[in-house]
């Protein structure tokens, strides 16, 4: 069975370019993404908060204030007070800012935040400014989720997961 130029011509306008696979030396390699690859990234972006799907351009920025406001940023001059201290349980995310399954975590634990405030306090902390404590929880990979309830570790969350699965998690600790 032959192929057309026709197929092979649409084919590789949807598929887009690729290098050979005999050239896999680092020096030679560079990845050249297709339409699929940018689709994908472009729907996990929509279906990371669906609550800010609903709002407007002029409304998106406040609600990032409020979302910041909400998940607040704890260093290791503030862990003890802010963590270990608090009277109701703490979720705290371990994140950095070159991690894009950190930043896709970042509007689902606002929403947590949001769904319980009053009853979950909700932080978060840099590993790359504050290494000591990431160091001394045993951090190996981020995003890592920790939850304390009266300064004990109760429970980790390692990786990016949905809010359905985050929400459960807390649940058992309120």
């Amino acid at each position: 069975m032959a192929i057309g130029t026709e197929t092979i011509a649409a084919a590789t306008a949807t598929l887009g370019t690729r290098r050979p696979r005999h050239s896999r030396t680092a020096a030679s390699f560079r990845f050249r993404p297709t339409p699929q690859l940018s689709v994908a990234v472009a729907a996990s972006a929509s279906v990371r908060c669906k609550a800010k799907a609903h709002e407007e351009e002029g409304d998106s920025k406040a609600s990032a204030a409020i979302d910041d406001q909400l998940v607040l940023d704890v260093a290791e001059s503030t862990w003890d007070d802010l963590v270990l201290r608090c009277e109701s349980p703490v979720l705290v995310e371990f994140w950095a800012p070159w991690c894009g399954p950190c930043r896709m975590m970042h509007p689902i634990i606002a929403d947590v935040a949001k769904a319980y405030t009053g009853r979950l306090r909700c932080l978060k902390l840099n590993t790359d400014k504050n290494q000591e404590v990431a160091t001394r929880y045993g951090i190996r990979s981020i995003p890592t989720i920790l939850i304390f309830k009266n300064g004990e570790r109760k429970e980790t969350v390692i990786g990016a997961v949905t809010d359905t699965t985050l929400a459960t998690t807390v649940e058992r600790f309120l």
